[in-house]
């Protein structure tokens, strides 16, 4: 059986070697990427501007293999999740988050994750690996081409499964097909780190203009320690003065995510500490209640405590955004990928 290549494992310069190493002139690279990226073909016999010959001759050689989808499953708040199978047989999750004026895809960058934080499921699983730079594009593909010609997602975040910064090579390339290929602005793309500070220096040197958002979680390092163990390796401090020192375009702000856990980071003398830790910065925070599960021990804060975490923020002049998670009940919602399989 021969050992097929899949065309889109490879780079744009890559695919020009392939053709013309196969004896085609570059023009055959820019039809495929064409048919791939904006017609979401499947299978190399779908690029009708190929020959029949060059078909057959092509798919004898290579394949143009996406993720297989098992399971689709719809929450009550129109959230709908996304169980994809890879080559290899692993499987990773993605989350579709209708809003009025947009359509966000929540993907994943890893299978599993090595972060370890307490409040998330997904960090539980530990790393299998890394996804390469078409399997995190090909979730993009693969629901745009599920969803039909009606409706295209419009907003994508590196939210789902893994640290993306981790990964950073394969995550650098999906960001460039995502702009140049599938032609989705750097405006709408947030990539959502744990706070890996080399990797922030990276971001900001070679995918400048995509919106940042940090996991932040506590407002002292103790705190952050026990949820967050990559706080020992860059403390609030490094991590702070990393978002300070990052390059943010005109307009822009860092977005810090915060998960509110009953008697862990919820007082208001926490807010009190984490509006001082962020003064000065552009940036705006997500104030997002923790969504349980078993095996952690921790819990969701009541919701007086939730505004009055805000109430603090808000008096000192910081922009703070109560966000209830999508899709809760199919096990979509922040922290909970990966929480059925």
């Amino acid at each position: 059986m021969i050992n097929k290549l899949n065309l889109k494992s490879l780079s744009r310069d890559e695919l020009v070697l392939f053709f013309k190493e196969t004896g085609l002139p570059r023009y055959r690279a820019d039809q495929l990427l064409h048919w791939v990226y904006e017609r979401f073909a499947e299978d190399i016999r779908d690029i009708t501007e190929f020959s029949v010959d060059l078909r057959r001759r092509l798919g004898g050689i290579a394949s143009i293999n996406g993720l297989r989808t098992l399971k689709r499953l719809f929450s009550e708040d129109k959230t709908e999740k996304y169980l994809f199978e890879l080559e290899d047989g692993e499987t990773i999750e993605s989350v579709l988050i209708p809003d009025k004026d947009r359509l966000t895809l929540c993907i994943s960058s890893q299978v599993g994750c090595a972060m370890g934080c307490r409040f998330c499921v997904t960090g539980g699983l530990g790393l299998i690996r890394n996804l390469k730079a078409y399997e995190i594009v090909d979730q993009v593909i693969s629901v745009n081409r599920t969803i039909g010609p009606d409706r295209r997602i419009s907003n994508i975040v590196l939210m789902g499964m893994g640290e993306p910064l981790a990964n950073f090579d394969n995550v650098s390339e999906a960001l460039w097909r995502l702009t140049s290929l599938l032609g989705i602005s750097k405006r709408r793309i947030t990539l959502s780190t744990a706070g890996l500070v080399p990797g922030m220096r990276l971001l900001a040197d070679k995918a400048h203009g995509v919106n940042l958002a940090i996991s932040l979680n506590a407002s002292n390092d103790k705190a952050r320690n026990e949820i967050m163990p990559i706080n020992k390796k860059f403390p609030i401090r490094v991590l702070l003065e990393a978002c300070r020192r990052f390059p943010l375009p005109p307009g822009r702000r860092i977005t810090f995510e915060y998960v509110l856990i009953d008697n862990v980071n919820d007082s208001s003398e926490d807010a009190g500490r984490l509006a001082g830790l962020v003064k000065g910065l552009q940036c705006k925070i997500n104030l997002i209640p923790l969504n349980p599960h078993s095996g952690t021990g921790l819990r969701r804060p009541s919701d007086e405590a939730v505004l009055s975490f805000q109430k603090v923020l808000s008096r000192n002049h910081i922009t703070a955004l109560i966000r209830e998670s999508r899709g809760a009940d199919i096990s979509a919602a922040c922290g909970q990928l990966k929480a059925s399989h």
